[in-house]
């Protein structure tokens, strides 16, 4: 199940993402694939398949952009959440063998190419929710249970 929150800076990313496709990419793409058609046999017409292909990639992402701006509710910051883990946080843990982590939880559309943040969908982000600095937690992995404790909670 994928959550439907995001952080306003991931809300902001994917936006740019959109914005760039749409009006600097697709536009560029387009007039390639206009050009390639104008030369004749299109079966034989390398330029013409690659930027065709490259011109539905484009739009399945922005049709998907599109339909996902829509439905994510952008959660910010608020100063109730201070000692707390909720979404957006930064935390540390650490577990029994001194292994520590250090990520952010957020939304699921915002994970890809981070190390650095993990999913509010994940089982490590579920089974920090609501606890506190110095708390443990447990969280139930393939290889068995897994006892962490929080070093530190920040939300800048």
């Amino acid at each position: 199940m994928k959550t439907n929150l995001i952080t306003r800076e991931g809300y902001d990313k994917l936006k740019k993402e959109l914005d760039f496709l749409w009006r600097e990419e697709r536009p560029e793409i387009t007039k390639k694939v206009t050009w390639a058609a104008s030369l004749g046999d299109r079966s034989e017409n390398a330029d013409y398949q690659y930027n065709k292909k490259r011109l539905r990639e484009i739009d399945r992402r922005v049709r998907y952009l599109r339909k996902r701006l829509e439905i994510v509710k952008v959660v910010d910051y608020s100063p109730q959440q201070d000692g707390k883990v909720f979404f957006g946080a930064f935390v540390e843990i650490e577990n029994e063998e001194a292994e520590q982590k250090t990520f952010r939880i957020v939304g699921p559309d915002e994970i890809y190419g981070r190390n650095d943040y993990i999913s509010i969908d994940s089982p490590m982000a579920r089974a920090l929710l609501k606890k506190e600095v110095d708390e443990e937690f447990e969280v139930v992995t393939p290889q068995g249970k897994k006892l962490w404790f929080v070093n530190t909670i920040r939300y800048a």
